[in-house]
């Protein structure tokens, strides 16, 4: 039997004919740049997420920069993240014209530390970009606890967790912005790129909106220097057919992720869900310090695996000034032992039981 990784085509064909339908409603419309379709999905994307705004972007990596240029940081600022996130969190940060830097993850649940932030902050740090990785929320509380000692916005990084919640508060309502993406792969993804920046605040709203449209406002011309990232209809349209089903999607990714945690036993470690956390697993991942010797064998039973993520930051070519020497070691054993195993929900119970044997064989073997 050959498991892939991930399957979108499962998705689509369930949801065929009202995709189709969505979409020739916005073709039809002939109104291809903004409208209804945008604003209808907004509307809806906030109200999940039980924030009062959003804002449709471009992509993931755009919802970081315009949040972060929406509360005012830039050029000369320094903003805190993980060591142990995909490059976009990095991206993002760099395109506000701010730095990143980096901070290690905790050895458990492999979200970014609170711990670590003390170190971190100096009189340039303006900013905490907390990454909800593979479905969980980062403890944001912690991480505001210590923001506002030291003036400091907080912005979730919330690519992986669209339904997550920590403490019965969702991503998207636990700071002051948060940045999704709607990458096909994502709980909640569209068929291309696309993204949205979530927030409480109608002040860092009404910016984000500026900023995502070369600055407009209204028909004034530029109040400030924007960009080009706008939330296409289509995506929008997709999505809104997507977004009713998010909640029981997100469901069946949990009652699978308990059936791998059942069937796996102790052949391999995963990561702690912390209290209060309702973890939606974007992914579901495990640590072995023979990764790669275990994908391979997976591989050669027909199971799909990807690394989630096979460098931390600071060990890409690109991004070596970053490292911080000796404080990043959890994120970089976590590089060398992640493997996430197929988790979507379109997976049946069988195919669970039947990697999580494979997993168990390969261990032992």
């Amino acid at each position: 039997m050959r498991i892939p990784f991930v399957d979108l085509t499962r998705q689509l064909a369930a949801l065929r004919d009202g995709v189709d339908a969505a979409m020739a409603e916005v073709v039809e419309s002939g109104r291809f740049i903004g409208g209804p379709q945008v604003e209808s999905f907004e509307t809806a994307f906030a109200s999940f997420c039980g924030a009062a705004e959003a804002v449709g972007v471009a992509n993931g990596t755009d919802a970081i920069e315009l949040s972060l240029r929406a509360l005012g940081i830039g050029r000369g600022d320094e903003v805190i993240t993980a060591a142990n996130t995909c490059i976009p969190t990095v991206a993002g940060i760099e395109a506000s014209g701010a730095t990143p830097v980096l901070v290690d993850v905790d050895e458990e649940t492999f979200t970014l530390d609170p711990a670590e932030l003390a170190d971190a902050t100096t009189s340039r740090t303006r900013a905490v970009v907390a990454v909800h990785l593979y479905g969980q929320c980062a403890d944001v509380d912690a991480v505001q606890k210590h923001a506002t000692e030291h003036g400091l916005a907080v912005v979730e990084d919330a690519a992986q967790a669209h339904g997550a919640e920590r403490n019965g508060r969702r991503a998207g309502m636990l700071a002051s912005a948060a940045g999704f993406s709607f990458y096909p792969t994502k709980n909640l993804g569209a068929l291309g790129d696309a993204g949205a920046i979530v927030t409480n605040d109608p002040h860092v709203a009404a910016a984000a909106r500026e900023l995502r449209s070369f600055g407009e406002r209204g028909g004034g011309g530029a109040v400030r220097r924007g960009s080009n990232s706008r939330l296409d209809p289509l995506q929008a349209a997709v999505l809104s057919v997507k977004l009713p089903r998010l909640e029981s999607w997100n469901e069946r990714r949990r009652a699978l992720a308990g059936l791998y945690r059942a069937e796996l036993g102790d052949a391999v470690a995963v990561p702690r869900e912390a209290p209060g956390a309702r973890h939606v697993y974007h992914l579901f991942v495990v640590r072995s310090p023979r990764r790669d010797a275990l994908a391979h064998e997976l591989e050669r039973r027909g199971i799909g695996t990807l690394v989630h993520y096979p460098l931390a930051v600071h060990e890409h070519p690109a991004y070596r000034e970053l490292d911080r020497p000796g404080r990043l070691r959890r994120s970089e054993r976590l590089a060398r032992e992640v493997l996430s195993l197929p988790l979507y929900p379109e997976l049946t119970d069988d195919e669970v039981r039947t990697v999580a044997a494979a997993v168990r064989e390969a261990v032992d073997a």
